[in-house]
This record gives structure tokens, sequence and C-alpha cells, in this order.
């Protein structure tokens, strides 16, 4: 099956103007949290911290996975092991299985640590060959068993000893990936213990920083996509414009209110953004399914953050799902933590909210669950709806039915 984020990115490629827009699921939480990285769990008791568990964890990857509205499920090695290499979860769908390949030490996050106030190391667990087959020394017909995507990560802090040696070990994955058939997107935080740098030349900084390093790179060795910080238009903007073949992505920050995750990602795929990826914005939601519903009705242009967030609090009460906060609360937009460590936080210029109605499509359930719009009918071979052949409105029109909120 051919995978939605090849199809997406030969699309921009071709037209970086096209309404193409790439939604990642971030749930490599595990390699920086630890064992918090899941959420707590529900069964908790006064006074008590109770986390979710790894199967939990797990459990959201594969539902939302056979859900089909993300193009990327981004994880740690050994879920990937668990669910692309044993479970063969991936075969068959259009989600593209991935693996944070590094874990520089600002996001090691053990509780009572404090490694991510240091100035960022380079660092690697998990092996290019663990990845694509589970053990060391693959063989080529092995390299295909697991996934053949990661994310490298790196933090500059205007030091030069430290910013060196990221490069160097930058250098050197580079390296064993292109020999070894394994593509990457390469996620840019922000310095976590910058020297010498004003806040207002964070934006030129990180940007200026990115374009050097990858001027030295060839096309075979270059990031499929960026992964950074959403830091306002005018730094958005610049970056696109630069070089419209440098796919740009925003990283989502921490969870705060449903109003601020869908307004980032409306805005930043206004200035040029064609990915998102959310870890802990989808991962602390209330209901994780019907969140992701709502991100990417936001991003095919059917529905804009305000009415998202109504709309969201109203599937909640049709679920019966209590939400974390009260929609008043909910509606607005707060300061964003940008880091794992949640150590700085940043707040950037947000257009002025444009109301969408919703699509009206005369669309209604059939007996199996998919939609029928005039004539086909949108089935997999697995009976479930096929979300990929749909377009916004029957998308948009089977959930609300499917939900009982009417057309």
């Amino acid at each position: 099956m051919v995978k939605s984020l090849d199809r997406k990115l030969a699309a921009i490629h071709a037209n970086p103007n096209c309404r193409e827009f790439i939604l990642a699921d971030a749930k490599d939480g595990d390699m920086a949290l630890g064992l918090g990285a899941p959420g707590r769990s529900p069964e908790l008791h006064a006074g008590e911290v109770r986390f979710k568990t790894q199967e939990e964890y797990r459990d959201q990857m594969r539902l939302i996975t056979k859900q089909g509205l993300v193009d990327i499920m981004l994880m740690s090695a050994s879920s990937n092991y668990a669910l692309t290499i044993q479970e063969r979860l991936f075969d068959g769908s259009h989600v593209t299985p991935a693996v944070r390949a590094n874990d520089t030490t600002d996001i090691h996050l053990a509780r009572g640590s404090s490694y991510s106030k240091a100035p960022s190391r380079p660092f690697r667990t998990a092996s290019l060959d663990h990845i694509q087959c589970g053990h060391l020394d693959c063989s080529d017909d092995e390299r295909s068993l697991g996934a053949d995507l990661g994310l490298y990560s790196v933090t500059f802090n205007n030091d030069l000893a430290h910013d060196v040696a990221t490069l160097e070990r930058f250098n050197a994955f580079r390296e064993e990936a292109e020999r070894k058939g394994f593509r990457y997107f390469l996620e840019v935080f922000d310095p976590n213990a910058p020297v010498g740098l004003a806040p207002d030349a964070l934006p030129g900084y990180v940007n200026d920083m990115i374009t050097r390093m990858l001027a030295g790179v060839a096309p075979a060795g270059r990031p499929q996509f960026l992964k950074i910080v959403y830091h306002g238009p005018k730094a958005l903007e610049e970056l696109v414009r630069f070089d419209p073949h440098l796919v740009v992505g925003i990283l989502g920050g921490s969870a705060g209110t449903t109003r601020d995750a869908f307004q980032l990602l409306a805005d930043a795929q206004k200035y040029g953004a064609k990915v998102a990826l959310f870890g802990r914005k989808i991962n602390y939601s209330e209901n994780q399914l019907a969140f992701v519903q709502f991100l990417r009705l936001i991003v095919d242009g059917v529905i804009g953050p305000v009415e998202g967030v109504k709309a969201y609090h109203a599937v909640l009460g049709k679920l019966g799902i209590k939400p974390h906060r009260a929609l008043d609360d909910d509606l607005k937009l707060t300061d964003q933590s940008m880091s794992y460590a949640g150590m700085k936080t940043i707040s950037v210029p947000s257009a002025p909210p444009e109301a969408k109605p919703l699509a009206t499509v005369a669309a209604s359930p059939s007996s199996n669950g998919a939609v029928r719009n005039g004539a086909p009918s949108f089935v997999a071979p697995n009976g479930r709806p096929d979300f990929s052949k749909m377009d916004p409105g029957q998308r948009l029109a089977y959930h609300r039915t499917r939900l009982g909120l009417g057309l």
C-alpha cells in the first residue's frame, strides 16, 4: 500500500502551494519521560500518583493507527519492535511507522533529575539496525521488517564546544542512515541553555542554524522534513520562502487548552507549515480519537479553531466524557511550553479566528459504517471506512452522523 506520507511529500515537492498536510502522532515520550509518558491513570487515588501502563500507551497507538487520520505514528524503538515488527500493525495501512532515532540529554527527564538544565549533549540509545529489523547486523532483506523512518533531534545553544559535538554526531548519523537506506526527519529544538542569545534573536538564530547546517548536505542526506518550534508568521514564512523543498513542520509543545492546539495548527498551516507533530496535546486530551478527528478537520479546511473547540466539547458530551476544562476556559489561548522539560514558554502572535461554517454533505452511514455520497461506498477491504478516499466534507459528515450530532 502506498503510504500517505510518501504521496503527500511527492505532491508538496511538485507544488509547494498545494493543500496537502501531514499529521503525526508523537508517542515517543517514553524516551524522555520514562514511566510517566503514557499519562496518569484514572485509577489513581488521593495522594497517589499512578501512571498508565506501557500496554495502555501502545493501545492508543494501535487505535489511532487503525483510525487512519494521521500519516505518521512516531514511537520509541521498543514500541516499534512490538507493533511494527512483531504485530505487523502497519502492514496494509497508509500510516507510516517512525522511531525516535536519538535522545539528546535535554530530554532526559527522570523525576528529580536536572539533566535538562545543562547544555544539550548528543546521545543515541536506539541503533538503526534495531529500528529496521529488531537485531544487530540486519541483512538487506530484513531491513524492511521494521521502520525506515526516524526522528533525529538537535539542540543548539550558541556554545561552540557543545554545538560542534552536536554537528559531528549528526554527520555520523547521516552517513550511517544513507548507507542503510534509512530516512529521517530533523527536529531542531530551541536552545535549552543558551549562551548570549537575546530572546528576540532566537527565531533568526534557529532558522540560520538549520539552513547553514543543511547547506552542506546533498539531497541524498537531507531530512524528509523539519520539526521546529512555531515562532510566529515572520519566522516561519522566511524559512519556507528560502527553500520551498525544505518541508517545514511544527512541534506541538505542552498540552495547553484545546484552543491552543487547534489555533497553533491553523496558524502554522496558514503561514507555510506542511507538517504538525503533536504528542502531549493528543496524549493528554480527553478522547484521543475525537481530538485527532478535529485536527484533521482543521487542516482540511472544514472547520476553524474556535468552532472546532465547541464541536469537540459537543462530541465529549455525546460520549459522556467530562472535559478537563469548562468550554469558556478551553477557548482561551495560553502561553505554551515548547520544551519537554517545560522550562520555557513561548507566546506567538495569533491571527484573528476565522469562523468557517461546517460543511454540509448529503451523506448517511451505510450498514457497514462507510459514508455514501451519491454512489461510491468508501470501504476498505477490512470493512472499515477508508478515510483516505473521502474528501473533508465526507469525513465530517461521517463522524457527525456516527456521533449523533447531525449535519
